[in-house]
Formats: C-alpha cells, structure tokens, sequence
C-alpha cells in the first residue's frame, strides 16, 4: 500500500517535469534572424516587420517539409542593387552544417524595405528552405557537380515556391523551346560555367537557363508522373529528368 501511495504521488510530478521539459523544447526557436549593416541601416520597426515574415515562413515551409533542419540561421543585408525582377529580395543557402541562409533586401525597390519584404522575402524563404531541406547549398553541396543537378535542384525550389506562396517572376518562366534546352543542358561537361547556364546571362542572351529550365522540367515531371511537388522533392535528380522522359 505505501508503494502504491508513493506511486501515485511520483507519477505526477514526473508528468510535470516532462511536459514542462517538451514545452521548453517547442520552443525553442527553429530559425535565427541576424542583421548585417554597413552603410545601409534597418529600422527597428522594419526588423520587427522582417522577423515576422522569416518566422511565420519558415513555419509554413516545416509544415511542408518536415526534413528541413532546425537552428537554421538568416543573415538579413541591406543592399542598393538593383532587384527589381525578383520583387527587391535575393538569397542564397551558403551551408548545411550549419544551417544558414543570406538574404539580400533592396532599399531601391519601388516603396522601401516593407515593400521588397512583403513582396518578395516569402518567396525567397521558401526557395533557400527548400535547397536546405534537399542539402542543396553553396559551401557543403550534398550533389555532385553538373548543371544537370542544379537545374533539377533549382527548378524544384523555385515550382515549390510558385505553388505554395503565389508568387511567380517572369525571370523563372519557361519558352516553348525549354524541351530543347533541357537536351542541350544533359549533353553539357561537368566543368560547363554555371554563370552562363544556370543563374546569368548566356552568351547568346538567354538569361537565368537552369531555373527555367528546371521549372519547366519539374513541371513535366509532375504531369506526367501525377506526383506532388512534395513527392518530386524527395528524389534524386536522375530519378526526376527521367520522370520528366528524358
């Protein structure tokens, strides 16, 4: 009976000391946000502004893609360049381990700061997120070289970012000639310049090849596979050119 009644009053407090523990643990932040200033300044109101947008971004990526790692974090620059075709942002996913995202603000863009983050820091979220979740960054690439890869990898980030925020830039949009291009792209070296045929301007003017014609082949492949965008982005980049029947 005495061990029955110390039961009962240890079982509780063990119930208290674990659920307060997973509170703790829920949280804890999943996603760092860190300004980098130099000449160019945010103001306090804006930061907050932009935290909000990162925070409540990277929870409606998680949701999507549960891989994506936790601690993950951004740096946010302000910068005077010209982003006027991505809506004022730009970014990249520099590492893996750790986890972390550069993300460039343009105080040029038509209205300010608000109006780049409220048009474009969302988009640009769920792209960079999306490369982390697949492992697809700049310092520790978890792919092997080729433009092959990196047109599957950029062309998932930027159909998963047009089908789950909305946002589409005529800079990622595809020619009826894409077909074409996906073929040229299969046939190139694996030391062909990435400037050139993923995220410049070729030599014979076409511009930012590997992301439209990555869009156009994720697309394909979606169609004529009846996978999600979700599905796709569990496979590797032969598996979904060749979904795509190339």
């Amino acid at each position: 009976m005495n061990i029955l009644r110390s039961l009962i009053l240890v079982i509780p407090i063990l119930c208290v000391i674990s659920c307060d523990s997973n509170s703790k643990k829920s949280s804890i932040a999943k996603v760092a946000v860190v300004f980098q200033e130099d000449s160019l300044k945010f103001t306090k109101s804006q930061k907050v502004f932009i935290r909000e947008v990162i925070s409540k971004s990277e929870k409606e990526v998680r949701n999507l893609l549960p891989n994506l790692p936790d601690s993950i974090k951004v740096i946010v620059e302000a910068v005077d360049w010209d982003l006027d075709i991505v809506n004022g942002v730009t970014g990249r996913t520099e590492t893996n381990h750790p986890p972390l995202v550069l993300v460039q603000i343009s105080h040029n863009y038509k209205g300010g700061v608000i109006e780049s983050v409220y048009q474009g820091i969302k988009a640009t979220v769920f792209h960079e997120f999306h490369h982390l979740s697949r492992g697809w960054a700049i310092q520790d690439n978890k792919f092997s070289y080729g433009i092959p890869n990196a047109m599957v990898n950029e062309g998932l980030a930027v159909a998963f970012t047009e089908i789950y925020t909305g946002n589409i830039n005529d800079v990622n949009s595809y020619p009826k000639e894409a077909g074409r291009w996906v073929k040229e792209i299969l046939a190139l070296p694996l030391d062909a310049d990435y400037a050139q045929w993923v995220m410049g301007e070729h030599p014979d003017g076409r511009t930012y090849i590997g992301y439209r014609t990555g869009n156009f082949l994720v697309r394909r492949a979606m169609k004529k596979s009846g996978k999600s965008i979700l599905e796709l982005s569990d496979l590797m980049p032969n598996e979904i050119i060749k979904l795509a029947g190339y």
